[in-house]
Parts: C-alpha cells; sequence; structure tokens
C-alpha cells in the first residue's frame, strides 16, 4: 500500500518541522553538544532504517491490514466487529503493546543492548525519537505485524496509529515543554516532554519509569511513573554511564554500539 507510506513520510516532515521550531523558539534546556554534532548522525540513522524497514518489510503496517481483513484473518475480522470498534480497540491494544515492548528492551538484556542506542544521546530533542538501532526498528516492526494480524485492525486504525506513535515521540522528546497551566491536564491523557524526558535521565532508577510513548496511562498503571527527574529539567544528566565519549555521536560509532562492552 504504497499510499500507506506516503501519507507516514509526509506526516512525520511535517510534524518534526513543527516540533524542530518549536525547540528553536522555545528551548527548555541548554543543548550540551548542540545539533551540528548529533543532527547528522541522529537523521543519518533515520535513513538507514527506513531503507531497512523498507527492505525486509516492503508493505506498509495498513497494506497488512488489508491483506489480513482479505482473508479475515484477525479477533475483529473473525467476529465481523464494525471498523469504528475495532479501529478503536486496536488503537488502544498497539499502544499498549508498544508499551510493553519498550519495557521489554529495558529488562532483557540482549534487546537492552540494540535500545541503549537510543539511550547513548547525550542530549535530547526532536532528533533523539529518530535514533534507534535498525535492528530494534526491524524488531519493533515485525511484533506490530503481528499485533496488527492478530487483532485484525482495520487499515484506517493501522495507519492512524503508526502516524500517531511517530509524531507524538517526536513531540515527547522535544527539548521544549508545555506551558505549566497545561501541562498536568495534557500528561493526563497523553506523554508529554518533560515526562518522557526524564526517562533519559542518567540515573538508573529514572531511566526504568515513564516508557510510554503515547497514551501516559499505562506507566501509571503499572506503577512505573516518576513525576520528575531527581536534578530538576534543567539540572538532569541525559544519557548513560556509559558511551558517554563524544565519538559515539558518530553514525559508524552508533551503529556498532550493541556489539561493544562501551
Amino acid at each position: 500500500m504504497a499510499e500507506g507510506w506516503e501519507i507516514r513520510l509526509f506526516s512525520a516532515l511535517a510534524i518534526f518541522a513543527a516540533v524542530a521550531l518549536w525547540e528553536a523558539l522555545a528551548p527548555r534546556r541548554r543543548l550540551t553538544f548542540g545539533r551540528l554534532k548529533r543532527w547528522p548522525s541522529n537523521l543519518g540513522v533515520f535513513v538507514v532504517d527506513a531503507f531497512v524497514v523498507r527492505v525486509l518489510f516492503p508493505v506498509a503496517l495498513a497494506g497488512v491490514a488489508l491483506f489480513a481483513q482479505q482473508r479475515g484473518w484477525g479477533l475483529f475480522n473473525a467476529l465481523g466487529a464494525p471498523s469504528w470498534l475495532a479501529g478503536l480497540v486496536s488503537l488502544l491494544v498497539l499502544d499498549f503493546a508498544i508499551w510493553a515492548q519498550h519495557v521489554a528492551f529495558h529488562r532483557i538484556p540482549v534487546l537492552w543492548r540494540l535500545h541503549r542506542m537510543h539511550h547513548a544521546d547525550l542530549d535530547y530533542d526532536v532528533t533523539t525519537a529518530l535514533r534507534f538501532h535498525p535492528l530494534e526498528i526491524a524488531i519493533s516492526f515485525a511484533l506490530k505485524i503481528a499485533a496488527v494480524v492478530a487483532l485484525g485492525a482495520p487499515a484506517w486504525a493501522a495507519l492512524a496509529f503508526e502516524i500517531l506513535l511517530n509524531g507524538l515521540a517526536m513531540f515527547n522528546h522535544a527539548n521544549a515543554s508545555v506551558p505549566g497551566a497545561l501541562e498536568p491536564f495534557v500528561r493526563a491523557i497523553v506523554v508529554t516532554p518533560d515526562m518522557h524526558r526524564v526517562h533519559h535521565s542518567i540515573v538508573p532508577a529514572e531511566t526504568n519509569s515513564n516508557f510510554g510513548f503515547n497514551l501516559s496511562v499505562w506507566d501509571r498503571l503499572f506503577r512505573v511513573y516518576r513525576a520528575a527527574p531527581t536534578g530538576g529539567q534543567e539540572g538532569m544528566t541525559i544519557g548513560l554511564p556509559i558511551l558517554r565519549d563524544e565519538r559515539e555521536l558518530r553514525l559508524d560509532r552508533m551503529l556498532t554500539q550493541p556489539f561493544r562492552e562501551g
């Protein structure tokens, strides 16, 4: 389904531009290493990820949903559920699945070696949302395919889910913040930048909290929610205790991080 890829790409570019402008106009923190040292590699790994996904999975997630629907595969297709109901429940279940996957990538050592590349960024901004190892992206896409087929999710819901996931990930990785008066109300529904930034703290207990990308309810429900970092938003250190050499910001070093001790 080529249209799915095109819609996703257009929406991702538009959201990226909007969040980057927000950061430029109202930065939350002063960047330690800045954009010039980080953006080329972070954007570069995003291009590598996109290439890997297109090669390994030539059909978009919405195309997978249509394929399953034509064959009657999946729970909602078997039940003949109305599209609006199947779509809304699918969006909720898929969001939980991504939350659970994120927790697994922290808790299972071999998966953490892949995921830690995301956390090894030494600053935090919109490009951090694009910084995932290609192997992690491939595993994640395969799991999303399995979930969409098992659910029998409608194609519109599969497409909406990917747009929401990508868009809100860029939003909550912004080096910006929701205005103070609105923060509690927005955070009650979706993950805000100030909420997710805690997850990128160098403090292990904070790294292992606030796993959500979309809905904020899962972290509260499973008691891994932290309202703020110990050192405060401006005082917290971003990254991991390892992989702090500035050379680790290079694309070649990023791609080999899972296969090195540090």
